[in-house]
């Protein structure tokens, strides 16, 4: 997991060719202009997904995970807390190959506040829980997620 300030994200250059590509394009983008649904920034290698949602309590979440695609995490309005959760004791309760989608169950790790202005990169096979309820004045988040493939 990384978590820092979206105008330091060019810091991360270097990592892989693929979060190269979209780092580029994160930082050369006004994000809030882009269309809900998906932007394609190279083919099914990095592509981007806008949408709209509203934060819930923790415990109506489950642990999610990606075995081929990194996420980077950006919220454009709204706050949500998310939980990173411990690979280490991870058990695995579903997986869906054609959407690399998991779930997981494990303990909470460590938990940050995204909101405007920050982002969070979550690595391949990191259990990660978005769209946490952080404050209800800011449950309606409208986020863009990175989706990076792995090399």
């Amino acid at each position: 997991m990384i978590y820092d300030k979206i105008s330091n994200i060019e810091n991360y250059l270097g990592i892989t060719p693929n979060l190269d590509t979209a780092i580029r394009f994160l930082a050369s983008q006004d994000l809030n202009a882009l269309p809900l649904g998906r932007t394609v920034i190279d083919g099914d290698l990095v592509f981007a997904n806008v949408m709209e949602a509203d934060a819930v309590p923790a415990e109506e979440k489950e642990f999610e995970l990606h075995r081929e695609y990194m996420d980077i995490q950006i919220d454009l309005t709204g706050v949500e807390r998310i939980e990173i959760g411990d690979s280490a004791s991870m058990e695995l309760t579903a997986y869906h190959p054609e959407t690399d989608f998991g779930t997981v169950k494990c303990p909470a790790a460590a938990s940050c506040v995204l909101g405007p202005g920050n982002f969070i990169l979550c690595m391949i096979s990191e259990p990660h829980k978005p769209g946490i309820l952080h404050t209800r004045e800011q449950a309606h988040l409208k986020k863009c997620v990175v989706k990076v493939r792995r090399q």
